[in-house]
């Protein structure tokens, strides 16, 4: 993930952060907190023992492009469960505007992945293989492999997008 471009800090910044040369104000600390979903008690002290309950209002959410610096990119998403902490999966709400396959990009991460398609036809493409995905198919896939995503209706798919940590 490219920090710099979602939050708009710089490198050096961002660096000094890193290396505990500099002590980030709270708005610095909520940019990287939005961007990693996690709520600002994250960067804080001890977590109180309770069970994780969050309600997540639509408005709450923020919509993020795959790529900011891509004028046409291959997807946009919204993080669902956006400031819940201690999350053992992350779950997306995304869009996928038609593609005609110049802006798609192979990306990994590691753990496994599943997509749900709510609406339009999405390609994922994984291992060299386009699948084709129509409103009610599913996949689930580890993730750790390259793969891309394209658009391929003229109303842009919407899918939902979960992913797991690697298993230990």
């Amino acid at each position: 993930m490219d920090l710099g471009k979602h939050t708009g800090l710089s490198a050096s910044m961002l660096s000094q952060l890193e290396n505990g040369k500099l002590i980030p104000t709270l708005p610095t600390l909520a940019r990287i907190a939005t961007v990693f979903d996690v709520g600002l008690e994250y960067f804080f002290g001890e977590k109180r023992q309770k069970k994780n309950f969050s309600v997540i209002r639509a408005p709450d959410r923020i919509r993020f492009p795959e790529a900011p610096e891509n004028p046409l990119p291959a997807y946009y998403f919204e993080v669902l469960a956006y400031g819940s902490t201690e999350k053992t999966v992350s779950a997306y709400l995304a869009d996928f505007p038609l593609s005609l396959g110049i802006n798609a990009r192979d990306h990994q991460h590691d753990g496994s992945e599943f997509v749900h398609v709510l609406t339009g036809t999405l390609a994922i493409n994984y291992q060299s293989n386009e699948h084709i995905l129509e409103a009610g198919d599913s996949v689930y896939f580890d993730s750790s492999e390259p793969h891309s995503y394209l658009g391929r209706s003229e109303e842009a798919a919407r899918a939902i997008v979960v992913t797991t940590p690697p298993r230990t």
